[in-house]
């Protein structure tokens, strides 16, 4: 195991001016009310108005845009570059392109984190470590490689979370089921746990005690202490629990389930499921990334073989309407 301080200062620049529109001009628009997508076979992001589910913007990114992280402050959004080693930064308002921060050669970074206190964190599967950047909006952030102790050095985490504090952080390895917990202050992997079934959902309780974990092979999710990695339940979910919400109360996470386009909604204080919601009712919409409106009254859920993304009810499950975005809609963010 090692740490790689520096390893690359950012290109700093605004780089707008490189960032072509797609569908349309991406002019000023209002930061509230809004929901991202990143479009992974289309390479670009696309900004919908919540209001009246209007795309109001979509511009080019770099190939293979997944997960994306919005900053504190709600005027910027990180995009994942899964098929290079860059994080790029956008205005929300208008997209502009504003950063491009160079991680390493062959990071592949998928999962990333905009923390409150202002530093990204970024997986690293390509390389079997994270990224932390401090102060990624000044004029030289500090990028720091944390590499764990995987065998072979190259199977990172695909997904990853944050505590509140900004001191530990938790990553999904799908090829040997494990889950990394990362001590951040420290720069160095402080646990790890072999779970089974191609483990890739993660989501932490909002007090941080527990940490939710979806095993796609599996079908199942698992409670684990987030200090120690203890099993503390297994809960069987629907096909494929590719990824998983939490509400911001805490009471329920949801699974949303790849290969039978449906939602779990378990219980976090039983551990049990408590309904299922049907969103397309089958694989062939590859739904994906799933997240909550700030208030927990909506769920988007990315269909991404369909190119929508579906705004659910989380109280009656309905799905009330489908946004159309770019090819490949799959990483989200919702601001407002």
């Amino acid at each position: 195991m090692r740490v790689k301080a520096g390893i690359s200062i950012v290109l700093a620049a605004a780089l707008a001016t490189g960032c072509s529109a797609i569908a349309q001009e991406a002019s000023s628009a209002p930061t509230d009310g809004v929901l991202l997508v990143a479009n992974k076979r289309g390479d670009s992001l696309s900004r919908i108005a919540l209001a009246d589910g209007t795309e109001t913007g979509r511009v080019d990114t770099c190939a293979n845009p997944h997960e994306l992280a919005v900053s504190p402050d709600g005027a910027h959004v990180a995009v994942a570059c899964y098929d290079g080693s860059t994080l790029e930064v956008y205005a929300v308002t208008d997209l502009a392109r504003v950063k491009r921060i160079e991680l390493g050669e062959g990071a592949r970074p998928h999962g990333v984190v905009w923390h409150a206190s202002g530093m990204i964190v970024a997986s690293a599967e390509g390389r079997g470590s994270i990224f932390v950047v401090a102060d990624p909006m000044g004029e030289a952030p500090q990028v720091t490689e944390i590499v764990s102790g995987e065998p072979g050095g190259r199977n990172g985490p695909h997904l990853l979370v944050v505590d509140k504090e900004g001191d530990t952080a938790w990553g999904t390895v799908i090829p040997t089921a494990s889950v990394v917990r990362y001590d951040l202050a420290n720069g160095r992997e402080a646990g790890r746990a072999a779970l089974s079934g191609e483990t890739e959902a993660i989501a932490l309780d909002p007090d941080g005690a527990s940490l939710w974990v979806g095993a796609n092979a599996a079908n199942r999710a698992y409670r684990l202490t987030a200090d120690t990695l203890e099993i503390e339940h297994e809960t069987a979910t629907g096909a494929t629990p590719i990824r998983i919400a939490m509400h911001p109360s805490g009471r329920w996470a949801v699974t949303s389930n790849f290969a039978g386009g449906s939602l779990s909604v378990i219980d976090t204080e039983t551990g049990e499921v408590a309904r299922t919601i049907a969103v397309s009712g089958d694989g062939e919409a590859m739904q994906v990334t799933l997240v909550f409106s700030k208030d927990g009254t909506r769920l988007y859920a990315a269909e991404t073989a369909h190119d929508t993304i579906a705004e659910i009810d989380f109280e009656s499950g309905e799905v009330l309407r489908r946004l159309p975005t770019g090819a490949g809609g799959d990483g989200l963010a919702v601001i407002g």
